[in-house]
């Protein structure tokens, strides 16, 4: 079994269920490192290194002398290890607490942010199949409290499968007000809406996530590839001018919309998850 980030447990009421904590992202969901790409200095194509430095001495800090610290005072600091912030509040930092139990459609998506595995503890087979079960009956999601490394975070738990998800939420003063976007109102007309349904309808399918993968990075790949093989390893491109936009310009909303019904299904691209460049 992989190793957890702590083993603790799930509080409501007067119920304790152990669990272990696991990340649900793989090490290739760290998007940071797809591409072993390396900062150069566009000058003369040397290396940008990475340095921790003392601000004292201006000596390089090897990780393992690396510590955290609060400062209370003008340059004095108190410094804090793991073991510190697990006794500030043992149970906190070793508890999901559920505070209130909520409709799971009532979470919007923005709220969600980073998904974990709650796998049951010893002897808590029982206790989690239980709220497991539960939770899936009543169609509820569980908003708990929750200390994962150093920080308190609000998440929601709910069932999937036969697992329990833990996935930390955003707090509502981090979300922009939609509000403030000022979207004007526009009117559709019965058979714009009807022909759109149709679209949809066609382009409908049961959810297979194992179906989507990101293809970017083969197409950086590609890219790479062609700049070898046309000598331009160290040209950068300047970027293309955008297309002026027609003022004015009236999108006829039925023609498209017909014209995309009428694609053969076999024809149409099916979608792919592409992260931004």
């Amino acid at each position: 079994m992989p190793r957890s980030l702590w083993k603790g447990a799930i509080s409501f009421g007067l119920v304790n269920v152990p669990v272990e904590l696991h990340s649900a992202q793989s090490r290739a969901s760290d998007r940071s490192g797809d591409l072993d790409l390396t900062m150069l200095d566009r000058r003369d194509l040397s290396p940008v290194g990475f340095k921790r430095v003392n601000k004292t001495s201006g000596d390089e800090v090897p990780w393992a002398e690396v510590v955290k610290g609060y400062e209370y005072e003008d340059g004095k600091y108190v410094v804090l290890g793991e073991e510190d912030f697990r006794r500030a509040n043992p149970e906190a930092s070793r508890t999901v607490d559920i505070v209130v139990f909520v409709e799971m459609k009532d979470v919007a998506p923005q709220y969600y942010e980073t998904p974990y595995y709650l796998a049951p503890g010893k002897r808590g087979e029982k206790a989690y199949a239980l709220l497991r079960e539960t939770l899936k009956k009543a169609g509820k999601a569980g908003i708990a409290t929750v200390v994962i490394r150093t920080r308190q975070y609000l998440a929601a738990l709910f069932p999937q499968d036969d697992i329990l998800v833990l996935n930390t939420l955003r707090y509502a003063e981090e979300l922009k007000k939609p509000a403030a976007l000022e979207i004007p109102q526009a009117k559709v007309t019965a058979k714009e809406l009807d022909m759109a349904l149709r679209l949809v309808q066609d382009m409908s399918d049961e959810w297979q996530p194992e179906k989507f993968h990101d293809t970017y990075r083969e197409d950086i790949l590609k890219r790479v590839e062609q700049k070898i093989k046309a000598g331009q390893t160290e040209d950068i491109p300047e970027p293309e001018k955008a297309k002026a936009a027609k003022g004015g310009e009236v999108i006829d909303l039925m023609s498209l919309l017909k014209k995309s019904i009428e694609k053969k299904p076999a024809a149409r691209k099916k979608p792919k998850h592409r992260r931004a460049a």
